[in-house]
């Protein structure tokens, strides 16, 4: 596994001793402290060829500095995704997070492309990040406005269809990553060796079995979509949309860090 050069700062991380070891994952040793203890994540000096400055400063602003401050019981379920990640690569196999909603509408999207850009700002190599839901409908186009507030440049499909593809990017001549709704187990989406992330209760307490998935971990966020027509709309999906960024952040962290 390549990453980046790479500044270390400490944050507290919660220990995760007694875990079962899962796929791809080497089992504790069972000598962690029971309490949160003072550990080193880590922190990539400079933002990655390519990503555009308001995205990096963006990420310096208000990603960096919430990392520190994910909740204990938050880290709890996103270091098991840390684990898997570091473990497929160790084994030269791509690490693949399928992150799952209802409606592969918001949250799940959110997911999948903060994801990738924390990989691409750590250097991590190998990780493929998809979404989906138990059904499909759009990519919402205020989840899309909140990318675009942070800094992403996104293509908009040039009509109007009920589920548009839109190309979004961290710099205009980065890669492009299509985004649309799609069932959890359609193509693009991985059939088999991936670990299924469930990011909405509903979905987490109806679908209780992703097939082929290797690893499924729950980290259901609050929806958005709650705040839609209301004067609270555009700040209720940025502060989901950091809430994500973070700890999307936190979890490339770890596996850079070698703390996974």
């Amino acid at each position: 596994m390549l990453v980046r050069r790479l500044a270390l700062a400490p944050f507290l991380l919660a220990c995760t001793s007694g875990d079962a070891p899962e796929p791809h994952v080497a089992a504790s040793s069972g000598d962690e402290a029971p309490e949160a203890a003072v550990r080193s994540d880590a922190i990539a000096e400079d933002a990655p060829s390519g990503m555009a400055s308001e995205l990096a400063a963006y990420v310096r602003r208000e990603v960096l500095p919430g990392v520190a401050e994910v909740p204990e019981d938050r880290r709890y379920e996103l270091d098991k995704i840390a684990r898997y990640v570091a473990g497929a690569l160790a084994g030269a196999a791509p690490a693949r997070l399928t992150f799952i909603c209802t409606h592969n509408s918001r949250r799940s999207h959110l997911s999948q492309l903060w994801a990738a850009t924390a990989a691409t700002w750590f250097g991590v190599e190998g990780l493929e990040t998809y979404s989906g839901g138990t059904e499909a409908t759009a990519f919402n186009p205020r989840a899309v406005a909140a990318l675009e507030r942070a800094g992403f440049a996104i293509a908009r499909p040039p009509v109007d269809t009920e589920n548009p593809r839109y190309e979004v990017r961290i710099g205009p001549d980065a890669p492009a990553m299509t985004a649309f709704s799609k069932v959890y187990d359609e193509a693009p989406n991985p059939s088999e060796d991936f670990a299924a992330i469930m990011t909405c209760s509903a979905v987490d307490a109806a679908c209780p079995f992703i097939p082929g998935a290797e690893v499924r971990v729950g980290i259901p966020y609050e929806d958005p979509k709650a705040s839609d027509g209301t004067p609270e709309e555009a700040a209720t999906y940025d502060a989901r949309s950091r809430q994500i960024a973070q700890e999307m952040f936190y979890v490339l962290g770890r596996v850079a860090a070698g703390d996974a």
